[in-house]
Parts: C-alpha cells; structure tokens; sequence
C-alpha cells in the first residue's frame, strides 16, 4: 500500500529553510497541507528563509500553509503549534524532525553552552514533538514520524573527534529505535533518513566551505526520499535507517547526475556513512 500526501497534514520542524524548506515545497506540490514550524520570522543576513516565505512558497507549489513560530526547545511553543496545527487542519498525519543543530568541537573544544544547545535540538526536540504529536498520529490513516538522524554505528571514528555532536546525533537515532517499537501497534511508523552524501545548505556555504557546497547533492533527493518513506504503509516501513540514495535506489532511480549541483564535481560522502 501507498498513499498519497493531497491533504495529509505534515508537521515540520526546522523548515524555514535548507532541507526542511525542500521538503515542504516537495510535499506541498502532492496538495499536502505544511505545519512549517521553524524560529525564523525575520530574514537573516546571510542565510535565507522565514516560515512566512516558506509558506507562500507552499501555497504557490499547491499546498496549504501555516506558519508557526517555534522554538523547538519550548515545550509551552511546541505545545501551542501542535494544538494550532491540529485546529487549522484537523489533524496531525505526518511529523518531521528535522530541526539540528551543529556542532563538531572536540570535548575540550566544545563550550557546555554549545553542547546544551545541540542535545536540547537534536534529542530532546525529537523526543518532545514526537511525545507532543503521538496522541493525533495516532488518529491518523497511514502516520509517520521521521527523523533526520543517522544509522547508529559503534563505529569509533564516528565519536573521535565530535563526541558531543555524534551522541546528539544518535539520541535523535535511538528514538527511532525505541518508537518504532513502542508505537507499533498504533501503527505510527518511526524512521530516520540520512543522505549518502553532503547537501548543499546556505549553512554549509556560509558556515563550512563554499567548496564543499559545490561538492555536494541538491536537497532535493532527500525530499524525494522523505516522500518515498511517508507514502509508504506505516504498519510495513517502520524501524529502518534509510539512507537517501540506496532507498532511492531501491524505488528504481538510477540517475543521480541531477541531484549533484555540479554535474563533474565529484559529490562528498556525509559523515556517519560507512561505505
């Protein structure tokens, strides 16, 4: 069984732009209604993007749009744009953890301040909006939670010179693993998605390397391989730890040239992928 996203509710975290803005466009061009849940009301100087932008860029992609002004680190915040959510829509469907925040200090390097703030975004934003959502998900025909988190891997290279980022990283992993457990039998599907490799993000041009920005694949392939995952029957698909070019794959894609931003630069490998 597949389902399609026309009218399915999709709460996103982190969508105001970057991969999350992807998303809401790739979802709402299915006339899927986008619950774009994101702190950036104002534009930034370097980096572009609000969930007011967002959201006319969703209606004009065939979408309905509400902007909510979150902070994904309040509880009272999340609260209140899930129960608008569900007020303005009907209902909750699909929720999408993406919100992240970044950070690859060594232990000696990292500021405690740094580290509060990736383990308050990365695993416990994942668990709360979860927590927060669940009870509608649970209404819904076919629910998804995804989470944008890695494979989880004992690998120790992975934890050597970020050990901070990695355990944030694999807190949002671990509830993938334990929710799709405990949600099961509700038939909520739980996920993680990660890409192959590096996506072309204004924070990694303005933040890391242009360079690499330039080596990197459009965040389109990982909207098309969120898309795969939440039309996919929730009782079937729960549990994995999809990589976005092997499930696409998987689904009969062979061209990935139009995913690269430059068609001859050689794409970079994310990190947490064991080749």
């Amino acid at each position: 069984m597949t389902t399609n996203l026309n009218n399915k509710v999709i709460f996103i975290t982190g969508a105001s732009r970057g991969i999350g803005r992807e998303l809401a466009l790739r979802f709402a061009s299915e006339g899927a209604h986008i619950a774009i849940a994101a702190k950036s009301a104002e534009a930034h100087p370097k980096l572009e993007g609000t969930i007011y932008s967002v959201a006319e860029e969703v209606e004009k992609a065939g979408g309905k749009a509400l902007p909510l002004l979150v902070d994904v680190r309040d509880e009272n915040m999340v609260s209140e744009a899930v129960a608008k959510t569900v007020a303005t829509f009907g209902g909750i469907d699909v929720l999408i953890n993406n919100a992240s925040a970044i950070n690859l200090g060594s232990t000696l390097e990292i500021p405690m301040k740094r580290f509060d703030l990736i383990f308050s975004v990365n695993v416990r934003a994942t668990f709360m909006c979860s927590k927060l959502c669940a009870p509608h998900l649970k209404k819904a025909v076919n629910p998804h939670i995804l989470n944008l988190s890695p494979p989880l891997s004992m690998n120790p290279k992975w934890f050597k010179k970020h050990v901070a980022y990695t355990m944030s990283k694999y807190g949002m992993s671990m509830c993938t693993l334990g929710m799709s457990e405990e949600f099961k039998n509700d038939g909520i599907a739980v996920n993680s998605l990660w890409p192959k490799t590096l996506i072309a993000t204004a924070a990694i041009s303005v933040h890391i390397s242009k360079l690499l920005y330039h080596a990197s694949r459009k965040p389109m392939i990982v909207a098309d391989a969120a898309y795969e995952i939440i039309t996919s029957n929730s009782k079937q698909v729960t549990g994995n730890f999809f990589i976005d070019e092997t499930l696409l794959r998987s689904r009969g894609v062979t061209d990935f040239k139009k995913y690269a931003m430059h068609r001859f630069i050689p794409v970079v490998t994310d990190i947490f992928v064991d080749e």
